[in-house]
């Protein structure tokens, strides 16, 4: 017996090519509530004089979304180095983007991120509680302003409706028979997912293929620290406290490498004792 908590991690069991986890689940552990912190709280570094290294890809969905679009728009304010949400509101609502407001950014993050889900009107208006004619309105000037993005998010549903298939950029096919269901709202789920698999598909594979190389290298160094979980595009390792500053070049190098995105990568590095009491280590963008 090791004394910790060991999960069983499944690479095949899901559509998009990401990792799952099983007996438990420990991609499935919340974050923003009070009894999320503890419970995370209890993940701490295993071995004295050793700390807790978190690495997370930054927004790398919508990067993809970018990459994989060419919409100027995004590429330009990921290259300028903005804050995409608050680029995103103060597109749309025409303002500078010091003026920007919480509100108004929260408003552009969901819409933001629910874009590549394939979000309309109406669940706009159900997650943020405003009406259908506000989010219309929103989704009408956010569609002007990222225009080339919903031109290719409309070619994959087309293209998927035609070959019942959608194809990743690194050759991953999922078939979705529903794009062909009479049933309207199967077919609006379909072309949801197909929507957001090439997203999906190509941040799991990048993480795939950092989570190999740091392996690879980690062990060609014989060094003491090691990689304990992926949690979808974070991971999380064990270090011994002399080796915390090998890691921090090592981990967001090997990330920020592992494939080349239009709009760069960015890997925000953490440290702690624990999951929960985290501080920020390093922002490293390439």
């Amino acid at each position: 017996m090791s004394g910790r908590v060991h999960t069983s991690f499944g690479q095949a069991s899901t559509a998009t090519g990401r990792l799952s986890s099983s007996n438990p689940n420990l991609m499935n552990i919340p974050i923003r509530t009070e009894l999320g912190q503890r419970i995370r709280r209890a993940f701490k570094a295993g071995r004295p004089d050793h700390v807790m290294v978190s690495a997370d890809y930054s927004q790398i969905e919508l990067r993809i979304a970018a990459h994989l679009s060419g919409d100027p728009m995004l590429l330009g304010a990921f290259a300028a180095g903005q804050d995409i949400h608050t680029a995103t509101a103060a597109a749309v609502f025409k303002i500078a983007l010091e003026a920007v407001t919480p509100d108004q950014r929260r408003l552009a993050k969901v819409a933001n991120f629910g874009s590549i889900y394939g979000q309309g009107e109406y669940g706009l208006s159900q997650q943020l509680g405003i009406t259908g004619d506000v989010a219309r309105e929103f989704l009408g000037q956010y569609w002007s302003t990222y225009a080339r993005l919903r031109e290719y998010l409309d070619d994959v549903r087309r293209k998927a409706r035609e070959e019942g298939f959608v194809v990743s950029a690194t050759g991953r096919r999922r078939a979705i028979p529903d794009l062909r269901s009479p049933n309207f709202q199967l077919r609006g789920a379909a072309e949801r997912m197909a929507i957001n698999f090439p997203m999906q598909s190509l941040a799991a594979d990048i993480i795939k293929i950092a989570m190999v190389r740091l392996h690879r290298e980690i062990e060609a160094d014989q060094i003491e620290g090691r990689m304990l979980l992926q949690v979808h595009d974070e991971l999380l390792f064990e270090v011994p406290r002399p080796e915390l500053d090998q890691f921090a070049e090592k981990v967001p190098r090997i990330m920020t490498g592992a494939y080349e995105l239009e709009t760069g990568i960015e890997v925000e590095m953490k440290v702690g004792p624990n999951w929960a009491d985290m501080k920020k280590l390093a922002v490293v963008r390439a």
